[in-house]
């Protein structure tokens, strides 16, 4: 049994079921997000464990203990809330120490863990500040500091960037991340952000329409995702019709392209899906499938320049690194892309 297992959770709203069968272990000091659209249902996942929420069905185990019926003061679980919810009559130090002192801790004890918490979110020096003389990181890490206080068994973060600028998000993710590590805590993580998810997470749940539609390491959701909704939610890829024409060699027809998958494939029509970084302007060795197109649209991005290609009935997206020593191709030009077989994901439903 995991440390965190929860097993066959639903809710429902009336006559809408907005999370349905939902299963997952999450073992002790693991970080797993829930990535998905809004109204995906994660969030109610996460309120649901947090005892925010009653399930309709299923159960929410922790360190084996059934949580399902006690109230969220009596779970031990620490909440980051995207809204902060400081106590703005408070100080800093107040705000972090607020846990502790309904716990009825003694001052020693509420003082240490204070002074501890402080450095660790390296705000030693802002104790007596209150929230509106800090800036919205600051704030964000108060919030994370004041969960962390009680030393909760479980930490849940819903959505704890997203009013943040770009900047500030790089820098928190990568903090909470270390701090996360550093305690060793198990966290569970809501974002709509997959560049969050990605960067941040030993595991992601991809939640779609109140199911986990898949379940795996970043590696595994962005290089092999098993449903068509995992593939357009995570990252950028084409989706292209193919005809399987021999389905033990897996070779296939695309357009005017046969290329060999070098896998079993089911007989008929399939969906396949490629990254943009898995395709390269003009010949390339080791790359075996080639395609003629044209140019319809081009990206500047900074360090990478993206490119919109007219293969047949398709559009192929592909990334180049920019270079001062190379200019792209422009609108309509017409160039020789290619891929390898291998790097062509086959889609389901």
């Amino acid at each position: 049994m995991a440390f965190l297992d929860i097993e066959h959770l639903e809710k429902s709203y009336g006559p809408t079921k907005v999370v349905k069968d939902f299963n997952l272990g999450v073992e002790k000091g693991e970080f797993v997000s829930f990535l998905g659209p809004s109204g995906c249902g994660k969030t109610t996942t996460l309120r649901m464990v947090a005892g925010f929420e009653t399930p309709s069905q299923g159960t929410i185990r922790i360190d084996g203990r059934d949580m399902a019926r006690l109230r969220p003061n009596h779970r031990n679980i620490g909440m980051v809330f995207q809204s902060y919810a400081l106590f703005p009559n408070l100080t800093v130090a107040q705000n972090v120490a607020f846990g502790l002192k309904v716990a009825g801790e003694k001052r020693e004890v509420i003082d240490e863990r204070v002074a501890e918490m402080l450095d660790t979110i390296g705000l030693s020096d802002l104790g007596a500040r209150y929230p509106f003389q800090l800036s919205g990181g600051q704030q964000q890490r108060v919030a994370l500091a004041r969960a962390l206080a009680v030393r909760p068994q479980v930490l849940l973060l819903d959505e704890p960037l997203s009013a943040l600028d770009a900047k500030i998000r790089v820098s928190l993710r990568g903090e909470i991340r270390a701090i996360q590590k550093k305690l060793g805590i198990t966290t569970i993580y809501v974002t709509h952000d997959q560049e969050e998810a990605l960067s941040m997470s030993d595991r992601i749940v991809v939640m779609h329409q109140g199911i986990a539609d898949q379940v795996g390491t970043p590696f595994e959701i962005y290089n092999r995702p098993t449903t068509r909704f995992v593939a357009n939610f995570v990252g950028t890829l084409t989706l292209l019709e193919a005809e399987v024409i021999d389905p033990a060699l897996g070779k296939v027809r695309i357009g005017d392209t046969e290329a060999v998958l070098g896998r079993a494939l089911p007989k008929g029509k399939i969906t396949l899906a490629v990254r943009p970084e898995m395709i390269s302007l003009g010949s390339v060795p080791g790359r075996e499938t080639e395609v003629s197109g044209r140019i319809i649209d081009v990206d500047f991005l900074g360090s990478v320049i993206r490119l919109r290609a007219q293969i047949g009935d398709a559009v192929l997206v592909f990334d180049t690194f920019n270079s001062s020593r190379s200019v792209p191709p422009k609108v309509g030009a017409t160039v020789t892309l290619s891929l390898a077989a291998s790097d062509l994901l086959l889609i389901g439903e």
